[in-house]
């Protein structure tokens, strides 16, 4: 067999049908699938729970104004598809840090699993 070309593929996003088909999923605006996807592109596999992304950068990146932004991560927060770990600073000029619900996070004393929350909303 030969070799892999996955690495020349980058990193991705997997969605599962069952997220994709799901209640909370179906309730996102496009918005918020952009920040939810920005995110994730921030995401390392050791720093979920420490993802930042403030909404200035946010509306510049994805080309949004700052309350769609923020109405963005309303909806992703109340869907179960994002956590707020830490509020930010304004005046420390500190963004908020998130945790992707989706994605395990490391802990001192190992993983912990992902906690799915979108599949209890209702």
């Amino acid at each position: 067999m030969g070799k892999s070309n996955r690495k020349s593929e980058g990193q991705y996003v997997p969605l599962p049908y069952s997220q994709l088909k799901s209640p909370a999923w179906r309730s996102l605006s496009g918005a918020a699938i952009k920040v939810w996807l920005e995110l994730h592109t921030r995401y390392h596999g050791g720093n979920n729970g420490r993802l930042t992304l403030s909404y200035a950068e946010a509306a510049k990146n994805l080309g949004m104004g700052k309350a769609t932004v923020h109405r963005a991560y309303n909806e992703l927060v109340e869907s179960g598809f994002l956590a707020l770990e830490k509020e930010g600073d304004w005046y420390g000029r500190l963004a908020h840090e998130w945790r992707l619900t989706t994605k395990p996070m490391q802990q001192v004393r190992g993983r912990v699993a992902a906690t799915n929350d979108w599949q209890n909303f209702r």
